[in-house]
C-alpha cells in the first residue's frame, strides 16, 4: 500500500483566549485521505482547535500547515459541518447539494453528475425538488453532507453533526458518510463527544486531556467495516478510549 502523506501539520499550537489556555502547544499530522476523529472532555477545546485551523481563530502561537503551507481558504477546498443544520432553507435539495459547484462556477456537466452521484449516495433523489421545511432531520443532514462531498473538498471538518439524532439515525448516516468517504478520498476530521461514533467512524483516535489541552494519546482503530458495536474488540476499544477521557 502506497504511503500516504501528511495533510494537515500542526505545529506548537497554542490557544490563549485573555488569560485562559486553551490549547496548549498541540503537535500532531492528519495524513491525506484518513478519518481521524477527536474526542475528549467536554470543552477541552476540541471546537477551537477547527476553529483555529479555518482561521475564524487567531493562533496564539505555533502553525497548521496544509500540505507543508500556511492553511489558506482562499485556495484550500475546505467544508465545515457543523451541529446545528446549514441547508439553505430558499433552495431545494438538489439546489443546496450544486450550492458549492455554482460558487465555483465548475462546469455544468460536472455539476449535473456530481449531484446525481450525490443524491443517489444519500438516498435523496425522489426528494430532489423538497425544500429544506419539508424534509425530516435526517434529511436535512444528509443533504448538508452531501453538499458538503460534492465539491471533493481536500479537507472535511465536522463538529458533532450527528448530536442532535437518535441512535439509529446517527448510525445510517454515519454509514452514508463512510461511503462517501472511502469513495472521494477526502481527509476527514471528525469532532464528537461520543466514544462510541469515535470508534464507529475512525481510522485514528486522538484523545484530548482538560484544558490546557494537550494531546493525551492516539489510538489505532483497524476494525473491519462495517463494525460490530457488539464485538470484544469494540468494546475493548471503546472502554480503554472511556478511561483515558476521564481526568478527574
Amino acid at each position: 500500500m502506497e504511503e500516504r502523506k501528511v495533510k494537515v501539520a500542526t505545529r506548537h499550537l497554542t490557544k490563549n483566549f485573555g488569560e485562559l489556555k486553551v490549547l496548549d502547544d498541540i503537535s500532531f499530522d492528519v495524513m491525506e485521505g484518513e478519518f481521524l476523529c477527536i474526542v475528549g472532555p467536554t470543552g477541552c477545546g476540541k471546537t477551537t482547535f477547527l476553529n483555529c485551523l479555518t482561521k475564524l481563530y487567531e493562533i496564539t502561537n505555533g502553525e497548521i500547515l496544509v500540505d507543508g503551507k500556511p492553511i489558506d481558504c482562499k485556495k484550500n477546498s475546505i467544508s465545515y459541518i457543523l451541529q446545528e443544520n446549514s441547508a439553505m432553507e430558499w433552495l431545494t435539495v438538489e439546489e443546496n447539494i450544486r450550492f458549492g459547484l455554482d460558487i465555483r462556477k465548475a462546469d455544468p456537466e460536472l455539476k449535473r453528475q456530481r449531484v446525481e452521484e450525490m443524491l443517489e449516495i444519500v438516498g435523496l433523489k425522489d426528494y430532489r425538488n423538497y425544500y429544506p421545511s419539508q424534509l425530516s432531520v435526517s434529511m436535512l443532514q444528509r443533504t448538508v453532507i452531501a453538499r458538503a462531498f460534492a465539491t471533493h473538498p481536500e479537507l472535511l471538518l465536522m463538529d458533532e453533526p450527528y448530536g442532535q439524532l437518535d441512535l439509529d439515525l446517527r448510525f445510517k448516516l454515519e454509514d452514508e458518510l463512510i461511503k462517501l468517504w472511502k469513495q472521494t478520498g477526502t481527509t476527514v476530521i471528525f469532532i464528537t463527544h461520543n466514544v462510541e461514533e469515535a470508534i464507529y467512524l475512525g481510522e485514528r483516535i486522538m484523545v484530548l486531556t482538560n484544558k490546557p489541552t494537550k494531546v493525551k494519546e492516539f489510538l489505532d482503530c483497524d476494525l473491519p467495516r462495517p463494525r460490530d458495536v457488539a464485538s470484544d474488540e469494540f468494546v475493548a476499544l471503546r472502554n480503554k478510549v472511556t478511561e483515558l477521557i476521564r481526568w478527574w
